[in-house]
């Protein structure tokens, strides 16, 4: 039985789209439906506007999934180089910023433009701005109702993301749709977040917007960028990095001194005993960090004063200060959706459904969460890449 097209995706992100225009290049009808008044929104904001398109430092190992090994297939079949490739073909001049993460030169835009011309070029059908009101499977087809008008086709693609950042109409359809076809879902919760803290932690609200470059540890993670201190609790791409690795109840250690020495602050007070302690850490860190930290460590006078044992405790605190954050700040902030559907009933080459035929999952809506910096996008590009060729 023949449907009105081969393949419909649901969700015009950067992972249906990729999608849609491999499978479209390679002969396939496909329909793109995305209940935003237009395609790619998540695109356009990402990167201050500018898109962090890939990193060239994408190994499964900085990917987060209940099984850790199932994002290796897809990633390592469509690479960062198979996308920047890509990127140059279009013209879109790019740079690269820290720690592998590439970027377009002008506007995030360019990006959106290019996808959308991938899937002229497969004759794919676009359809934004209406909701989804209801999609069943029967006789071998997938029924989409949308209003008054009812799609047919003989797969379907989720590719509508997760709950993050609602403002921009993200939801967790994606899902209910799941669960609807007999798919089960890893719990989702907030990646890449800012995390509050509370009690006697909210001394260091009156740090808000000082930032430090140190080393954030948790859940067996560690990541050496800057944390900055906010109104709520603790940010930056330090702490987004480790939000998507903590649950509640444990503790975030923070290293303040990354490149001190063992001894450090003993070897201050013998080079300069009527220095405070203020001043010390001050060579160091932020002056209003380095005054809050020296107060915590009730060193207030002269550092000569101390002892070299109580110099050593200090120096260990600073270098292992734990917070215990209180929550965070929830999907409306946060940058991407850990968890999600799961991976077991996935085929790792395809992303499709091992049980219910024809039905794939890609992108954000898996249970597959990368690290801050462009990977995020790479795993959308290799996933639709996937399922692309499959369809």
């Amino acid at each position: 039985m023949s449907g009105d097209f081969d393949a419909i995706v649901l969700g015009g992100g950067a992972a249906g789209l990729m999608c849609a225009g491999i499978a479209g290049q390679r002969g396939k009808r496909v329909l793109v439906i995305d209940h935003a008044d237009e395609v790619g929104k998540k695109i356009l904001i990402s990167g201050g506007g500018r898109c962090n398109f890939t990193n060239l430092g994408t190994v499964p190992e900085r990917f987060l999934s209940t099984n850790p090994h199932f994002a290796r297939s897809a990633l390592s079949r469509y690479t960062a180089g198979d996308f920047v490739a890509l990127v140059e073909r279009y013209g879109i001049a790019w740079h690269e910023k820290t720690l592998g993460q590439l970027f377009c030169d002008g506007s995030a835009k360019a990006i959106v433009a290019m996808l959308l011309a991938e899937c002229a070029a497969g004759g794919v059908e676009v359809a934004c701005g209406d909701a989804i009101d209801a999609v069943d499977h029967a006789d071998g087809l997938y029924r989409v109702r949308i209003g008054t008008r009812e799609i047919s086709a003989a797969a379907l693609v989720i590719a509508t993301g997760g709950p993050s950042i609602p403002k921009m109409g993200a939801t967790g359809f994606a899902y209910d749709l799941a669960r609807q076809f007999g798919l089960k879902v890893v719990e989702p919760r907030p990646g890449l977040v800012p995390l509050t803290l509370a009690g006697e932690e909210l001394l260091f609200r009156e740090l808000s917007g000082v930032a430090a470059e140190v080393v954030a540890s948790c859940g067996g993670a560690s990541f050496r960028e800057a944390a900055l201190f906010t109104h709520r609790g603790l940010s930056g791409p330090a702490i987004l990095q480790v939000s998507s690795y903590w649950r509640h109840g444990q503790a975030v250690v923070v290293d303040f001194l990354p490149d001190t020495p063992v001894e450090w602050l003993a070897e201050a007070k013998r080079a300069a005993p009527k220095r405070t302690m203020k001043r010390v850490l001050g060579e160091a860190l932020p002056e209003r960090l380095a005054s809050v930290l020296a107060e915590q460590a009730g060193i207030a006078g002269e550092i000569g004063q101390a002892s070299d044992r109580t110099l050593a405790a200090t120096e260990k605190r600073l270098k292992s200060w734990s917070f215990t954050p209180i929550g965070s700040e929830g999907f409306a902030k946060a940058e991407v959706t850990a968890g999600g559907i799961s991976t077991a009933q996935l085929s790792s080459k395809t992303m499709a459904a091992t049980a219910v035929p024809g039905l794939y999952a890609i992108g954000e809506a898996v249970d597959v969460t990368g690290w801050l910096g462009g990977y995020n996008f790479q795993w959308a590009w290799a996933s639709g890449v996937a399922a692309g060729a499959a369809i």
